[in-house]
């Protein structure tokens, strides 16, 4: 009998959300080489400022930190390598279609393990202007005082 992980999420992308609409989100998978594996399983991962463009209908990831496993030897990875997605190319191409619309582009969200594969969750995301973020951060503040609020009746 094997237990379950609610979320196996190795690395999220926080950022995104604050400076991003995230219109859809795809699921991928990526290409890495066995010790970007290793570090993934231990953690050592970063999306921040990474992004996903796709060139000659393939889709590649640029930015995206997995820092060199420390165990590794002289055949360790580089960290901040381009790494290829794996899409159907009927995803590929609505991409495309969409992201040649103005001001999308694709942000990876975060990277995951299904079923010992690693994942990459990625958005189509629209850019928020200044006045968005505020209000964002605003609804944020207005939910954590309802929410202490309600705790503080139930006491």
């Amino acid at each position: 009998m094997t237990e379950k992980k609610a979320d196996t999420a190795v690395a999220t992308n926080r950022k995104a959300y604050h400076d991003y609409f995230i219109e859809e989100t795809i699921e991928a998978g990526i290409v890495l080489q066995g010790t970007e594996v290793k570090s993934l399983r231990m953690g050592l991962a970063n999306l921040t400022d990474s992004y996903a463009l796709v060139k000659k209908n393939e889709v590649f990831l640029f930015n995206a930190n997995i820092s060199v496993y420390p165990f590794g030897n002289i055949m360790n990875h580089e960290p901040l390598r381009t790494r290829k997605l794996l899409l159907h190319a009927e995803e590929i191409r609505k991409l495309v279609s969409k992201i040649n619309q103005k001001g999308f582009t694709l942000i990876p969200l975060k990277i995951y393990f299904v079923r010992g594969k690693a994942k990459v969750l990625i958005g189509l995301a629209k850019g928020k202007k200044a006045f968005d973020k505020r209000d964002t951060i605003k609804e944020k503040e207005s939910k954590r005082e309802v929410e202490r609020m309600v705790k503080e009746r139930s006491r």
